[in-house]
């Protein structure tokens, strides 16, 4: 049944339990860059993702465009500045869920608004297996959409598959229930913190965690 599914997952929030460190990563390390005046409403962002803050603060503090070098600068910083933090843990379930798709075969990918070092630190510090193949990030889409789409044809190249008969994809965030509405991708929802939001939106399934979820997949 699950044979030819594609499950997309967000990594912070839905994998790993990072929201709060992460967020005060990146506006460490916009600071590192010498931008000073940064909006830290994160939440209302048009997109998301680390390389829309990176432009967007910097554009608004500079007026003028982001040099070529400043992004990987800033992806490099970032894993300096989560340095300063724990390890982060694991939402509960992630690896158990992510080693079970294995063990059966299911196809799953990965779609990130972090930049690839800071998303490949979390998911190694919580021992979660992942392959560079199938990870998309905003280091080459600074749209949600952007990123997603080029999971989906990641995932096509890796398992060999022209299509799935179904996608589904799997995050903490209304931005991440949008994106799939917009995709016309369905939607899990997972964590507490966001779920009566994601259900006033139209988010038909919601767990509170990947065990719950795994438990109704298995």
């Amino acid at each position: 049944m699950l044979k030819n599914k594609l499950f997309i997952f967000d990594i912070d929030g839905t994998l790993t339990d990072s929201v709060p460190m992460y967020l005060i990563s990146v506006t460490k390390s916009l600071q590192a860059l010498g931008i000073k005046d940064i909006d830290t409403d994160y939440n209302n962002y048009k997109h998301h993702t680390d390389s829309y803050a990176l432009r967007y603060n910097y554009e608004r503090n500079f007026q003028n465009n982001i040099p070529d070098h400043l992004l990987e600068d800033f992806e490099t910083d970032l894993v300096r500045q989560m340095g300063e933090f724990d390890p982060v843990q694991e939402i509960r379930g992630a690896k158990s869920l992510l080693d079970t798709f294995r063990t059966h075969q299911v196809s799953f990918c990965f779609a990130t608004g972090a930049l690839p070092k800071p998303a490949i630190l979390k998911l190694e510090q919580c021992d979660l297996w992942y392959d560079k193949k199938i990870l998309a990030t905003s280091k080459t889409h600074e749209s949600r959409e952007g990123f997603v789409l080029d999971a989906i044809e990641r995932a096509k190249s890796f398992y060999n598959k022209d299509q799935f008969d179904q996608i589904v994809s799997i995050g903490d965030g209304v931005w991440d229930l949008k994106t799939a509405q917009n995709l016309s991708l369905d939607f899990v929802g997972i964590g507490e913190r966001n779920r009566k939001e994601l259900l006033e939106n139209g988010a038909k399934h919601c767990f509170d965690n990947l065990l719950a979820f795994k438990e109704h997949l298995f």
